[in-house]
This record gives structure tokens, C-alpha cells and sequence, in this order.
């Protein structure tokens, strides 16, 4: 399910507040390798252990946030860092 325009134009990182975009499908099958192998964790600590359908990146590729049913979770704490992709 792809996410509305005009809501992807006003989100932004609650952190950071850098706007956010899709990922594509390369980016989205990197993380999901990795989540895979173990190496991802959330910004609490939480291991993520499924893969994940939708994701949001920061422009500037630091912060992903999970789409759940097409709904962004924008949670401080749900965020990866994307240096667990590294």
C-alpha cells in the first residue's frame, strides 16, 4: 500500500526533524538482509526481527521508521539507525 503524498510531504523525523521519504526496493532488501542476519536493532535496544513490507528514510539516510499496515510509526524509539545496515 503506498503512502499518500500530501502525508509523506508534512512527515518528518520527531528527532531530527529531516523530512522522510520511501524507500526503494534495493534499500528496503538491504535492511530486511540484515534484519535477517540479526544485526538491526531500534533505537531502545529491541532487536527487529521481522522483516519490514514499507519503511521511511530520512533524506539524509540516518533514521528509518517502520510503515506498519500503511501506517508510519514515527516513534523515537522504533527508529533503526542506518548504520546497522553498515
Amino acid at each position: 500500500m503506498a503512502l499518500d503524498r500530501k502525508l509523506l510531504d508534512i512527515l518528518c523525523c520527531p528527532v531530527t526533524r529531516i523530512p522522510v521519504r520511501p524507500m526503494n526496493r534495493n534499500e528496503l532488501a538491504r535492511l530486511n538482509a540484515a534484519i535477517e542476519e540479526g544485526r538491526v536493532t531500534q533505537a531502545d535496544g529491541e532487536a527487529v526481527s521481522e522483516p519490514l513490507k514499507e519503511a521511511l528514510i530520512t533524506e539524509n539516510g540516518e533514521r528509518i521508521y517502520p510503515v506498519d499496515d500503511g501506517i508510519p510509526v514515527m516513534l523515537e524509539e522504533r527508529a533503526i539507525t542506518a548504520r546497522s545496515l553498515d
